[in-house]
């Protein structure tokens, strides 16, 4: 009952009322240009109590060794012995129009076998892009927001995942990414929608012309809405943009069903449409049971033994299969509603809109994950 009842839920909340609200264009779209970068980097997280990478990854003890020598101390790799030491991978992303001096946050993978990054410090780790110029430095405490206790005996308690961790703003930005909003050659800001539709694309440079006035912004493709920058926003981009973020537009939803078979999870979008069909759904049950039987010789009875016989008892039981039938232009909501009041488990429900997709009278896409 509990599945269905969120069953249910899900289903409202993606249905044909649910989408008819209004949203903003800022919260479907991006602008093109104003995009992120991903930041890679290899370093050393030093201070662990013995949970760091042991003799056999090769990589760290080379590491420990290039940077002591760094200061001077030269100690060959294939001595090092410290089990305080982690190799990790250090990853994060430079937001767009970041300026250099500002701090970003950083995740901290551990790369080899240490057990824990708990209590760590990471050593300065230059991080750098996929053009292999450095964009950020590194460096600080990690937090990995649980903790990883062993005892004698083989014993431990363990929360959260130990080997990775984040900095929160350990890292500084030292160089900048240039932005570009606007195409210089043709005067025109770009918005890409997060979801691709021609509807609701077409919808968005209604919503901007009207707003403008003209024949400002067209809608390239599913997926591109292109505005003319308006003279009298000529270098203004950023209050153009803060004012065509703010238009509310209605977006179209397609007729698509997304099924997760191993959560039995449905998803269903309102705009899916039923033909007209009949279904029949039944269960068969099969109980085998075994009962215990003694059996015991009479008493003085010369050579006998007491014997346990096992009894097996099987019981075939097979609901009665209901076939209802579901009309012309009927919405998923009244094909649920007919499911529910039959007691349809959310699993069966799956093997039910598969059947419906494969017999041609499930109006929408099928998606299984």
């Amino acid at each position: 009952m509990k599945k269905l009842l969120l069953f249910c839920l899900i289903f409202f909340l993606f249905s044909p009322l649910a989408f008819s609200q209004v949203v903003r264009i800022k919260d479907i779209t991006q602008v093109e240009g104003a995009r992120g970068n991903q930041l890679l980097g290899y370093g050393l997280v030093i201070g662990l109590s013995g949970t760091g990478d042991s003799r056999s990854s090769l990589f760290t003890n080379q590491s420990l060794a290039n940077m002591l020598e760094k200061f001077g101390i030269t100690v060959d790799s294939q001595q090092v012995r410290s089990k305080n030491v982690a190799a990790v991978i250090v990853t994060g992303e430079l937001p767009p129009f970041a300026r250099s001096g500002e701090k970003i946050d950083v995740t901290v993978s551990s790369l080899g076998d240490a057990r824990s990054l708990q209590g760590g410090m990471l050593l300065l780790t230059p991080l750098k892009g996929v053009d292999g110029k450095v964009y950020a430095v590194a460096q600080g405490p990690v937090s990995i927001g649980g903790f990883n206790v062993e005892g004698g005996g083989g014993t431990q308690v363990q929360r959260n995942h130990p080997t990775v961790g984040t900095i929160p703003s350990g890292a500084i930005v030292e160089r900048v990414v240039p932005t570009t909003l606007v195409d210089e050659r043709r005067g025109t800001v770009t918005f890409l929608l997060q979801h691709p539709d021609f509807t609701t694309a077409t919808r968005i440079a209604q919503a901007i012309n009207q707003e403008l006035g003209g024949e400002k912004a067209k809608a390239l493709d599913a997926n591109r809405v292109e505005l003319a920058v308006p003279e009298g926003y000529l270098g203004r981009v950023s209050q153009l943009l803060a004012l065509v973020g703010e238009l509310p537009v209605e977006p179209d939803v397609s007729a698509r069903v997304v099924i997760n078979e191993r959560t039995g999870t449905v998803v269903i979008g309102g705009n899916v449409r039923i033909l007209p069909v009949a279904i029949s759904h039944g269960n068969l049950t099969v109980t085998v049971q075994t009962q215990y039987q003694v059996s015991q010789p009479l008493p003085f009875a010369p050579g006998g033994e007491t014997v346990v016989v096992p009894e097996q008892e099987m019981q075939v039981v097979e609901e009665e299969a209901r076939l209802f039938q579901a009309g012309g232009g009927s919405t998923i909501g009244d094909l649920v509603k007919t499911l529910n009041a039959l007691g349809v488990s959310p699993r069966d429900l799956v093997a039910i809109l598969q059947s419906l997709k494969k017999a041609g009278a499930l109006q929408g896409e099928l998606i299984i994950e």
